[in-house]
């Protein structure tokens, strides 16, 4: 285990029962924000992408399929 987890585990070790759900919440707000991020990266990673499909030729192959 790394360092930084140890000091984390002896800290919520050491917090009244009455706080942990506070940290539970914290560490879920920190999850769901990187998890949006990789998602907003994906999405403009997409939408980057789909210019090259934007052109007459292949909007003119497309339409005789």
């Amino acid at each position: 285990m790394n360092p930084g987890k140890g000091i984390l585990l002896k800290l919520i070790d050491e917090m009244p029962e009455s706080q942990v759900q506070q940290v539970i919440d914290f560490i879920l707000f920190l999850k769901n924000k990187q998890d949006n991020q990789v998602f907003k990266d994906l999405l403009s990673a997409s939408e980057s992408s789909i210019s090259f499909w934007d052109n007459d030729i292949d909007d003119e192959v497309w339409n005789n399929v």
